[in-house]
């Protein structure tokens, strides 16, 4: 290898901006489910995106504008996907919520829920961008259905799928990381569904 390649290696330069852009958050994400927002090091996501750590600072301000673009945006809008869970039938709700929840966290690879998790602990946004998922969708979905004690609905079902994502994608029991979709959705949607629209007293 050159000293001229070296030189762009270490210094993180690329044919795009937006590709060192792209590479930092996929890095960051990362980094971020493995350790949290805390223990996560700018140098540490640089190393892994192969670039400076200059490169964090000029794209993004610093640790918390690269933490905001790579974990807070979710990789999907909860509020495109009301309207398509609340058509079907109620009492299939359950099922429906379970099986979205699961197909499009394992399609984002677990990463963004694990670093949420990890850092709510250390970073209050992280916190909040959690609760206001669950709350307004759940609270969205079960709009005027008319059960009672709606926020307390809501709070058992995020008790309910926070437990789900943590076993699947941040402590991976075994059993949960290889269970199909189907199984997951059979085993959970009956308690999430009582939540949502049976008898909690």
């Amino acid at each position: 290898m050159s000293s001229e390649d070296t030189t762009v290696r270490r210094r993180g330069r690329r044919p795009a901006g937006q590709d060192t852009r792209s590479a930092l958050v996929d890095a960051a994400r990362a980094v971020f489910a493995e350790n949290g927002y805390e223990r996560a090091t700018v140098r540490s996501i640089a190393a892994r995106a192969g670039v400076d750590a200059a490169m964090v600072n000029h794209w993004f301000g610093g640790k918390e504008g690269l933490f905001v673009q790579a974990v807070l945006k979710l990789p999907f809008d909860p509020a495109a996907l009301v309207d398509t869970l609340r058509a079907g039938p109620a009492d299939e709700l359950g099922s429906r919520i379970v099986r979205m929840f699961l197909t499009r966290w394992d399609g984002a690879g677990g990463d963004t829920f694990q670093a949420l998790i990890r850092s709510i602990a250390s970073h209050e946004q992280a916190a909040t961008v959690l609760r206001d998922f669950f709350s307004q969708f759940i609270a969205d979905l079960l709009g005027d259905t008319g059960v009672d004690r709606q926020d307390l609905r809501v709070s058992l079902c995020a008790s309910q799928l926070v437990g789900l994502g943590i076993t699947r994608y941040v402590a991976r029991f075994r059993p949960m990381v290889a269970a199909e979709i189907d199984t997951l959705v059979g085993a959970v949607a009956p308690t999430l569904q009582r939540y949502l629209t049976g008898a909690i007293d």
